[in-house]
């Protein structure tokens, strides 16, 4: 299992958006205690205009990635946005050439997607974001592309590790966005973000491994 076919990405894309749909509750609820209550809300907006645009449509994986950036970043308000629009173009634009993907080129597509989102924002590791899932989860990658790892065994990992920051927002100060402004109070609630990073990361690996070949 060592690579999918680009141009069966629709699963992976659908699996991304129904995540978001089953949990846009529990992610404003998560909002509401720190930030404006929305962001399930506004999430759930824009991958649902998303999967009624493109759910009948033969996607490449890159090329869903990239429209699915562009809903996000056209569609929904706030900084989420810009900011998972960013993310999702760049590593559409990174996977343009590719007919099949392999750990090494997803890791690269990812890797792509940061650092096009590093240039828009501030925020860093330790920042109470989604960089704080995000972020390990590509070291995760890097380090199993760096040992020839299988590319399942890598998307456990990658999953464990995308968790793992995720969970260490509750104990960190938010930095950035409205919680910034509760200082010392925002600690002990995870960020909004950072979940639902982890949720989508957490699908676009499981419909990986069902394409692996």
């Amino acid at each position: 299992m060592k690579a999918f076919d680009n141009k069966k990405g629709r699963p992976i894309l659908l699996a991304m958006v129904r995540s978001i749909q089953q949990n846009k509750t529990h992610l404003s609820d998560i909002d509401g205690l720190i930030g404006d209550g929305d962001h399930g809300i506004n999430m759930n907006k824009g991958f649902s205009l998303f999967e009624k645009e493109y759910k009948d449509k033969e996607l490449s994986f890159n090329e869903g990635l990239e429209k699915l950036g562009t809903t996000l970043m056209n569609k929904i308000g706030g900084s989420m946005g810009p900011i998972y629009g960013t993310l999702f173009i760049g590593m559409g634009e990174a996977g343009s050439r590719l007919t099949k993907i392999s750990l090494a080129d997803l890791t690269a597509m990812i890797e792509k997607g940061y650092s096009k989102l590093s240039e828009i924002i501030e925020a860093r590791p330790g920042d109470k974001t989604l960089i704080d899932t995000l972020a390990p989860a590509l070291e995760s990658l890097r380090k199993s592309t760096e040992k020839k790892e299988d590319f399942k065994t890598a998307l456990i990992k990658m999953k464990a590790a995308a968790k793992a920051g995720s969970d260490s927002t509750r104990e960190l100060k938010a930095r950035y966005g409205r919680a910034s402004r509760l200082g010392e109070r925002s600690i002990g609630v995870p960020d909004a973000g950072s979940v639902s990073c982890r949720l989508l990361l957490a699908a676009m690996g499981d419909a990986i491994v069902e394409l692996l070949e």
